[in-house]
């Protein structure tokens, strides 16, 4: 069997007030899922369960999200969560803080073979 790619999303997320990187991330997360209905499991005659998901998440500070929260998104399906270096840092035009964004990028895949 070979992992093979079936989707791609993309989101953004924010925490405007508290500096949470997590609940940034949470939410670009939420934003990728939330724009789409993912039906290609069926469509491939496969369990909801047997997606394969990878998921990529830049915020500026990795270290500070806690991926444990952020599997709890997920219904079904196998997510793997990797935080990187991304997203941006906005610095608040009073000087109390900085407005946190983040980027998710989700993909969907299966063990499936390849066509001859």
């Amino acid at each position: 069997m070979a992992k093979t790619r079936i989707l791609n999303e993309f989101g953004m997320g924010s925490s405007l007030r508290r500096t949470d990187y997590t609940e940034a991330a949470l939410r670009a997360i939420k934003d990728a899922l939330w724009h789409n209905s993912v039906s290609v499991a069926p469509a491939f005659g496969f369990p909801r369960e047997a997606m394969l998901i990878d998921v990529e998440v830049g915020v500026q500070e990795p270290d500070r999200v806690d991926t444990s929260k952020l599997m709890d998104v997920f219904p079904y399906g196998q997510p793997n969560i990797n935080v990187v270096k991304g997203g941006l840092d906005v610095a608040k035009p009073d000087g109390s803080g900085v407005t946190v964004i983040a980027n998710a990028a989700i993909c969907v895949s299966f063990d499936m073979e390849a066509a001859s």
